[in-house]
């Protein structure tokens, strides 16, 4: 049961013009589900992307990352098959996904960028693929239904919109993201995809969404698993709004990091059998780099993270994970520990005025917060896990059953 993450209300979603989404049924994995999805852009679009950097990264990253030097006209996800660890059949058979799509939209195949999700080391069912593709161009599709088609253990669909005023007009921002396990993004989320309809120049859009990569999808994380397919990609149709000043692209840029930022905190919401909603901020120190460093360390510490889903204030494994974060020079007597607004510890151990009672009172909450100050600068950094639950384990050692 995803924490505090109802499904996205239909009317909240808004269609982004220049974008055209089409879905199908192709029994990838199982039948009578969604798993094919095709976005066609239009003429004069412009897209940018991060991608893992998981070494074993999978056949469609590696295309995606070539193709996406070209003239995009379109993205074909499949989910259900990762299509990684698949060795050179696995790029040929994207190869094979890419001029299949080509052929019906009438483009190169080189324009073509494609995304798997899935299952890892089996082969592409190309076969069921070319049959639903002509369905998912046919069809027109929901912002809901896209979502949904990308889903892989994710109980809960996640897409957002929002508008933004610009100087010519208004645009619009419509995301979706898919992702539940497996997740500690080194770039971005598992699959992630924000369009707007606003005219911006290419290398504008590149720099964004580095910008809110780092500041969203980068800020998650459910089992500290960087996956092969990881990839967030940002289109721009260009049929909307042409974005004009220094003012316009910063307000483009928040829009689409609200919309990220959401996303990412659902991923979370709907980790694999999460129950809490954690927030990890690390105050004061010298550098983000080491405040997300220990940041991450209490993320991934699965002896914390199991104490989160007891609502156990055993608050000794949040320091130990503090201590050996790889902060070298870390004076501990000057580090403070909170649980929301309880501060269980200071000066290098238990704060003297702190009672259990208060922890578990926190703790039981599906949402709170882990706040550590360094005391050391005037840096800060902010993630978002869950607990490790019974649930986890199951939902895992089932995955391919």
């Amino acid at each position: 049961m995803a924490v505090n993450l109802p499904p996205p209300d239909p009317k909240s979603l808004y269609p982004v013009p220049g974008v055209e989404l089409g879905i199908a049924m192709a029994g990838i994995k199982k039948p009578n589900r969604k798993d094919l999805l095709v976005l066609r852009l239009a003429p004069g679009a412009v897209v940018a992307g991060v991608f893992t950097q998981n070494r074993f990264c999978a056949a469609p990253v590696l295309l995606a990352k070539k193709h996406l030097k070209n003239s995009v006209r379109a993205l074909v996800v499949n989910t259900g098959n990762a299509n990684a660890g698949t060795g050179k059949d696995g790029l040929g058979r994207a190869l094979s996904v890419c001029a299949m799509l080509s052929k019906i939209l009438n483009c190169k195949s080189r324009q073509i960028l494609p995304f798997s999700t899935g299952v890892i080391m089996e082969p592409l069912p190309i076969d069921r693929i070319q049959a639903g593709l002509p369905d998912a161009v046919a069809g027109q599709a929901s912002w809901l239904d896209a979502a949904e088609a990308i889903m892989t253990t994710d109980t809960v669909p996640k897409a957002v919109s929002r508008k933004v005023k610009l100087s010519a007009g208004e645009a619009v921002v419509t995301g979706i993201a898919k992702g539940a396990g497996m997740i500690r993004p080194d770039m971005a989320t598992m699959l992630g995809f924000v369009a707007t309809d606003a005219k911006v120049a290419q290398k504008t859009l590149q720099s964004i969404v580095k910008r809110v990569a780092d500041k969203s999808f980068n800020c998650a994380t459910v089992d500290g698993d960087t996956s092969t397919n990881d990839s967030f990609i940002l289109m721009a149709s260009g049929v909307g709004v042409e974005v004009r000043s220094e003012k316009d692209k910063n307000a483009l840029e928040q829009a689409i990091l609200e919309v990220s930022q959401k996303l990412a905190q659902a991923i979370i919401r709907d980790g694999e059998g999460a129950t809490k909603f954690v927030t990890v901020k690390v105050e004061r120190g010298r550098s983000e780099a080491e405040c997300r460093k220990i940041a991450y360390s209490i993320a991934h510490s699965p002896l914390v993270k199991t104490a989160f889903f007891a609502s156990d204030p055993n608050l000794g494994r949040i320091l130990a994970a503090i201590g050996y974060a790889g902060v070298k020079d870390l004076d501990t007597s000057k580090v403070e520990l909170y649980i929301d607004d309880v501060r269980v510890a200071r000066a290098g151990g238990r704060d003297v005025q702190y009672r259990e009672e208060q922890g578990i009172q926190a703790m039981k909450k599906p949402e709170f917060t882990v706040r550590t100050i360094l005391n050391r600068g005037k840096a800060a950094a902010t993630l978002w896990t869950c607990d490790l639950s019974f649930d986890y384990v199951k939902i895992n050692a089932e995955y391919r059953t």
